[in-house]
């Protein structure tokens, strides 16, 4: 494990330290699962790129069964 040290508004140290005691976890454990949900979000994202053939269009099933 390694550490980052985070600078960030204070407005948002105090609103993360609120939901993470409401939660009853820590904030560094809310920052590590926050981050890990943006990870995974932008890779599902861009994952699904190539099954996109364009704003509105659909995707024949032929030119996925490949990936």
């Amino acid at each position: 494990m390694s550490s980052y040290a985070l600078r960030l508004p204070e407005s948002l140290k105090l609103a993360a330290k609120r939901i993470a005691a409401a939660d009853d976890t820590t904030m560094n454990q809310f920052f590590v699962v926050a981050i890990a949900e943006k990870i995974s979000a932008m890779e599902t994202r861009n994952a699904a790129k190539p099954l996109r053939a364009g704003c509105g269009s659909l995707v024949h099933w032929s030119q996925i069964q490949g990936l």
